[in-house]
């Protein structure tokens, strides 16, 4: 069961849908992407969460990306398509998409997790941005949410299509961005880590003369830094 909406609840919803650009012929389905598992695991009767949601938008997201590049720089081999996708559809990147939309400030979740910084936290966003998406696709079809990831995305197909190199150490590219001026800082604070021993997931911050510019996860602490980095750097130099 979705969980259920108050009048003032379906009225959010319904401002957060013409945000995103897509009006819904079910905004249960809206409700739903938003749902965290935390939230359901602390409801007093069964609700239904977001994860399956999440595995159909990452489904679309990459789908509709992977066609974008292929039919866009045809002259593009099959490797460095994929390394584009790779740093385009990234959790720094889509994590910084969701606050955009603010989308954190629609989560339903657990008090747990609500306590803990559960809205900005990047996992949470990157999540919800795909489970958006799934909702979109379910609600609307294929052309619909490919329209919606595609005008997400325009400004990072837009670097690729004005030739910049897409770049890996970005912790060396927010260094040189933030040395430019003086009495400048850059810091990383590791945050905590999950997972078994074989598959642990590590959470960085970065923190720029003295303020927390981004946030990170990754397989390793070295994965979790550049993403932390990447998304430092596009809060510094977004327009």
């Amino acid at each position: 069961m979705i969980a259920s909406m108050s009048d003032a609840r379906r009225a959010e919803l319904g401002a957060l849908s013409e945000r995103l650009g897509v009006s819904f012929r079910d905004i249960s389905l809206l409700q739903l992407a938003l749902t965290h598992t935390s939230y359901a695991n602390e409801a007093k009767q069964p609700v239904e969460h977001n994860e399956r949601l999440e595995f159909l938008g990452d489904a679309v997201l990459e789908l509709a990306s992977s066609t974008y590049l292929y039919q866009h720089f045809p002259e593009m081999p099959e490797g460095q398509l994929t390394k584009v996708r790779a740093s385009i559809v990234c959790s720094a990147t889509l994590a910084l998409l969701a606050r955009h939309l603010h989308l954190g400030d629609y989560l339903l979740l657990g008090h747990g997790e609500e306590m803990g910084g559960g809205r900005e936290r990047q996992t949470n966003l990157e999540d919800t941005f795909e489970c958006v998406i799934g909702a979109i696709y379910l609600d609307q079809g294929w052309e619909t949410a490919r329209a919606y990831v595609l005008r997400q995305l325009e400004p990072e197909f837009r670097r690729v299509a004005d030739g910049i190199v897409i770049q890996k150490d970005y912790k060396t590219m927010l260094q040189e961005f933030v040395f430019r001026k003086e009495n400048q800082s850059v810091r990383y604070v590791e945050l905590g880590e999950s997972g078994p021993d074989h598959a642990k997931t590590f959470r960085f911050h970065v923190v720029v003369t003295g303020k927390v510019m981004g946030e990170g996860t990754g397989h390793s602490k070295k994965e979790a830094e550049q993403q932390a980095a990447r998304m430092a750097l596009q809060e510094l130099t977004k327009k």
